[in-house]
């Protein structure tokens, strides 16, 4: 258990760095280490994934806040607020569906979303300004279309175990005109309070009874997050912002081929008990 702790603090603490960086919690990256390394299985997986995910997204709201200079968000109100709230309501609600719903199909959905939006930033990187939306604050239709992506990105979050950030912060960009270290910190505004409330559906319906995995796995992990996402905080001021995007964009697209690879292994062991029967 001792090199189990020590290898949980590890990965905790790359995938925190990498959280604090960008403004995510890290969570796609870590849920194939939960799977493949710690060998959980897949709903406890997801559970964990989201409890560490809200003790990275807090540690790297305060590391931002210590390290850097708050962004001026105050113009993209209207959609941050609808964004929040509307994902902190779907993730009630897709909490309750973890163990109901047909996992296959949304994970290669998700797969191909993320693969476009990673290939999107990649060329906005290499492009420059020359795919700048230009999208300016104010609008009646910011705030709806803040709830109809906070609501399908809460969604995501409870039923895969993610914080969200993979798909908050392109659609900030994309869809809103923030910029990426602006985004980065908006998405933490975002995903916090919607990981919050999936982690505590999950732990009204006893996702977390299971103590020696608390202590063994998740507590090392949470700890060596919440030491990244400082590092990864107190980095951020020294690195490009078309840098930032090509990293962001290679993260999503390695997370599509993983979440694609995740889904076609469950549609195969679904084919084989089939074929068994």
């Amino acid at each position: 258990m001792r090199t189990s702790s020590l290898s949980a603090l590890g990965w905790g603490a790359a995938i925190g760095t990498l959280g604090g960086l960008i403004g995510l919690g890290g969570a796609e990256f870590r849920l194939p280490v939960l799977l493949g390394v710690f060998a959980l299985a897949a709903h406890q997986a997801v559970r964990l994934n989201l409890l560490v995910s809200l003790v990275t997204l807090g540690a790297s709201a305060v590391a931002r806040l210590g390290f850097g200079t708050a962004p001026d968000l105050w113009p993209h109100a209207p959609e941050i607020a609808a964004l929040t709230l509307a994902a902190m309501t779907a993730a009630w609600f897709g909490a309750g569906l973890l163990t109901r719903i047909d996992a296959v199909r949304l994970t290669r959905v998700i797969a191909v979303l993320l693969a476009g939006i990673g290939t999107l930033l990649l060329v906005e990187a290499i492009a420059g300004e020359a795919l700048h939306l230009g999208a300016e604050p104010g609008g009646w239709w910011r705030a709806p279309a803040g709830a109809v992506a906070g609501a399908v990105i809460g969604l995501v979050s409870s039923l895969l175990g993610v914080a969200g950030g993979e798909l908050i912060i392109p659609t900030l960009i994309f869809g809103f005109g923030l910029d990426i270290r602006a985004a980065g910190s908006a998405s933490l505004m975002v995903s916090l309070p919607a990981v919050a409330v999936g982690v505590l559906r999950h732990a009204r319906a006893g996702g977390y009874r299971d103590r020696a995995v608390l202590r063994g796995v998740a507590a090392p992990m949470a700890t060596g997050s919440i030491l990244g996402a400082m590092a990864g905080a107190a980095l951020l001021p020294f690195i490009p912002v078309d840098a930032l995007k090509i990293v962001l964009g290679a993260i999503l697209l390695a997370s599509s081929v993983k979440l694609w690879r995740k889904g076609a292994a469950k549609a195969a062991a679904a084919r084989e008990a089939v074929a068994q029967r």
